[in-house]
């Protein structure tokens, strides 16, 4: 039967809807439909659902000791477990992200000595299953002792810079509280403040350091320290003396030079070096080449310091040199010798007349080459009553040593006398050998 699309069709419709018999043959045919559904082997019905248990570990759990702190010490109890803990998730997940719960152990009614507690939990929802590894602790219970020590500070003296040197440390305060297990305290035989250098250093400083206890076999040790950090102060200072300056000469005097005189603007230099080589260093000198010099000449030398010396202040020194030259009229002491005799003249000679040492220093020898008797013959002359007057004494005959180093050396001899009388001496130089004195 077709239905129209007019308002009779729909008026048609709803009678059939508001027929009871015609919704009593449509459940009629549900219910068939239903039944045919149903398997026929009398196998039961199955649905699968989700399952709603989980578990998660919850890793580095702080765990809370329960004692007597005021007067007791543990050891044993470790400081984080692990929890698993297994349950309906939504309680899983929210556990997970309070943490409300708390890991513990209770030594509140033990005594002194050694015991085996259990690890709990508690605060925590008994919808879940907790588990904790480790479940056990080994714990020790000791009488709290403090005593105070006095702290030795140390640092890398390695790391104090070339020519400088180090005194003891000073720290603030030089004592400290050290708090915990009695037979703990009774190992303790070191009490450090380490100071941390990173950079070499030239001036006094001031470091924080962390105190830190060790027994005799320097294994650190479980202490509580008040204060724990004190002020290290690193006492530094130049490594420096004043130490002579020697003139090195080498080389032989050019022909028909004598050298008279060697004479240093500065007699003294400040050498800075570590505290080992400083003490070895006993001056400091300048060379010059003799043979090169041929008039009165200034030479500005630089000042040369030993291997391990880092610095030397001057770092250069002005040597004055005078010299004679053969044929050269006489210095002003020596303008008698060479003059010649007039014919009227008397003339007189002393033999064996003693060469004087001007210059020498005290840790030195000076012995005589040739003249081998470091004596020489003395002519003089002129009016017969001024000669016959004069005697050996009235001379003087010297060489100067200051600033020969070790070695032989030729030098010029110098003589003095009366103006009114002439001389002349067997040799004007002298070959001289200046060595050091033996302690």
């Amino acid at each position: 039967m077709a239905f129209g699309v007019g308002g009779e069709g729909v008026r048609k419709m709803d009678k059939w809807i508001d027929n009871p018999w015609f919704m009593k043959g449509v459940a009629l045919v549900l219910a068939m439909l239903l039944f045919a559904s149903v398997p026929n082997d009398n196998k039961p019905l199955v649905v699968n659902v989700p399952s709603s248990t989980v578990s998660e570990t919850l890793q580095d759990v702080q765990v809370k000791s329960y004692y007597d702190t005021e007067n007791l010490v543990v050891s044993g109890v470790p400081e984080t477990v692990d929890v698993t803990i297994k349950g309906p998730k939504n309680i899983v997940q929210q556990t997970k992200g309070l943490r409300d719960f708390e890991i513990y152990t209770d030594l509140t009614k033990l005594e002194m000595g050694e015991h085996r507690v259990t690890i709990m939990a508690r605060n925590i929802s008994d919808r879940l299953k907790v588990t904790i590894k480790p479940k056990y602790a080994d714990v020790s219970i000791q009488e709290k002792i403090s005593k105070e020590f006095k702290v030795d500070a140390e640092f890398n003296r390695d790391m104090v810079d070339e020519g400088y040197s180090a005194d003891a440390p000073a720290v603030t305060p030089g004592k400290v509280k050290i708090t915990g297990a009695k037979d703990i305290i009774e190992k303790v035989s070191y009490v450090k403040a380490t100071v941390n250098l990173n950079e070499p250093i030239k001036e006094t400083i001031e470091k924080n350091a962390v105190i830190q206890a060790f027994d005799r076999n320097m294994n650190k040790l479980d202490v509580t320290v008040e204060p724990r950090v004190v002020k290290v102060t690193i006492p530094v200072k130049s490594s420096s003396k004043k130490v002579p300056i020697e003139i090195q000469q080498s080389g032989d005097p050019a022909p028909g030079i004598s050298i008279q005189s060697m004479e240093l603007d500065k007699k003294e230099a400040t050498i800075i070096a570590p505290p080992d080589v400083l003490k070895s260093v006993e001056k400091v000198r300048v060379e010059v080449d003799i043979s090169k010099i041929t008039d009165d000449t200034e030479l500005t030398l630089p000042v040369i310091i030993s291997n391990g010396v880092v610095s030397v202040t001057p770092e250069t020194a002005v040597l004055k040199i005078n010299v004679t030259k053969a044929g050269d009229a006489p210095e002003e002491e020596e303008d008698n010798q060479g003059v010649s005799q007039a014919a009227n003249d008397q003339e007189k000679t002393f033999s064996n007349v003693p060469i004087g040492v001007e210059g020498k220093a005290d840790d030195y020898n000076v012995s005589f080459i040739n003249p081998e008797s470091g004596r020489l013959n003395l002519s003089v002359w002129g009016p017969g009553d001024a000669v016959a007057s004069v005697g050996p004494g009235d001379f003087g005959l010297r060489i100067n040593v200051s600033g020969l180093r070790e070695g032989e050396h030729s030098v010029a001899i110098k003589v003095s006398g009366p103006n009114n009388i002439n001389w002349k001496v067997s040799d004007t130089t002298a070959n001289i050998k200046v060595s050091k004195k033996e302690v």
